[in-house]
Order: structure tokens, then sequence, then C-alpha cells
């Protein structure tokens, strides 16, 4: 049986194995991943807009990995629209990107949960295999942590060179064209580098555990035994 010292370490670990568990599913269902301002060039070039006149033509957008939403403002006040990714826009962004950070963070889900597992059977008993140990624990966690980060940056890539955010906001565009003048990153986003970061956490948990405790020893005192103490 293991110490309190690493039950309590590999509790942790598998806590916060779970939490990017729960925070994985959190980042798929929310459709906050990124949000921005778009501008309605058509509607800018018809009127010759100046500076001061442009905020009637700027528009909000903000999208997830399955759906958003979108504000036009073409000078006559904005008109929302919900649009989804599947099955007709993913037809318009680079459908193989976009469906691979979608199967790397299904990847991650049972990456993580087999990352807490390794940290419970840890917790409860010394195995007797090395690789079931703390170096299984920590392969598991490189493994969920590098897919949730290969999701996320295959994600800023799509934003940054395939202009991911663009392409959604001109989706069924027939009179005018948007331009994106402004682009953040939203909780969604965010969440998923938390996820990460928490198996990026469970190494160095991990690593901590295995410190050697100082073992306190007690002190015996050793009986002396005199001329006197025979005698008597």
């Amino acid at each position: 049986m293991p110490g309190w010292f690493k039950k309590a370490w590999y509790g942790l670990a598998s806590l916060l194995s779970f939490s990017s568990f729960v925070l994985i599913i959190v980042a798929l269902v929310l459709p906050h991943w990124l949000s921005g301002k778009i501008l309605c060039q058509t509607g800018v070039d018809l009127v010759n807009a100046t500076d001061p006149e442009l905020v009637k033509f700027i528009g909000d957008i903000y999208y997830g990995l399955f759906r958003g939403c979108k504000v036009r403002q073409c000078g006559l006040g904005g008109r929302e629209s919900q649009f989804t990714i599947f099955p007709q826009l993913v037809k318009e962004l680079n459908a193989g990107l976009h469906v691979m950070i979608l199967l790397l963070l299904f990847l991650a889900l049972p990456l993580a949960l087999v990352s807490m597992g390794f940290a419970i059977l840890n917790m409860i008993q010394v195995p007797y295999k090395a690789v079931n140990g703390p170096g299984g624990i920590c392969l598991w966690n490189v493994l969920a942590g590098g897919v949730v980060a290969l999701a996320i940056t295959s994600f800023m890539a799509a934003v940054r060179f395939h202009e991911l955010t663009e392409r959604i906001a001109n989706f069924q565009e027939r009179l005018f064209r948007f331009v994106v003048v402004e682009e953040r990153y939203e909780e969604s986003f965010w969440i998923c580098v938390a996820s990460a970061s928490a198996h990026a956490a469970n190494l160095v948990v991990v690593a901590i555990s295995q410190i050697p405790l100082p073992e306190i020893k007690t002190k015996i005192e050793e009986a002396t035994v005199t001329a006197e103490d025979i005698l008597y």
C-alpha cells in the first residue's frame, strides 16, 4: 500500500485528469471558441462611408465547433442569424482540418479517463509492473495533453492561415461581402487550454509524489548498568 503522502498526490492527479475530461466536454458543447467584429464592406462602398459612419456597418460574430451566430450590420439595423457548421457550412471551410480538430478532442476524452484510472490504481496499490506506475501516469498525461494541444494549435492555424472567420461570415452571402476587423479567442478556447494545462500539472504532481519523505526515527535510550546497581 502506498503511503499517505503518495495517496494525496495521486488523488490530486486523478482529480486533475477528471477535470480535464469535463473541460473538454464543456468546450465542445459551448459555441464560443472565437468572436469578432465584421465590417459590411459592400455597404461601406455603396455609401462611401467615412470613419465616424463605419460603426453602422460593423456587426458581430461568434462560433464554436458545431454552431454559431452572426449579426449583420449593413446600414439598416442589425439582422441576427444562426448557423451550424454541419452539414452545409463545413463544405466552405477546410473540412479536413475542422474534422481533425474534432477527432483530436474526442480522442482526448478517453485518454483523460485512462490517465485518471492510472492515478487511482496507484493511489489504491503499488502496481507490480513499472508501466502501470508513475511512469504510466506520466505517459497517458503526455498523450492526453499533447492531443488537446494539437487540437488547439490546429484551430489557431484554421483561424489565421485559412481565414476561418471570414469564410463563415460570408457563408451564403450573395449581395454583401464582409471583412473581419477584429478577432478574439473566447471561453471555449481557453477552457481547452486549461484542459491541456491540467495534464501538464499532473506531470508536476507525479514528480512531487516521488520525493522521499524523511524517516522519523525514535531514539532508544540505552540502559547503563553500574556496579552499585548490581549490589542492590
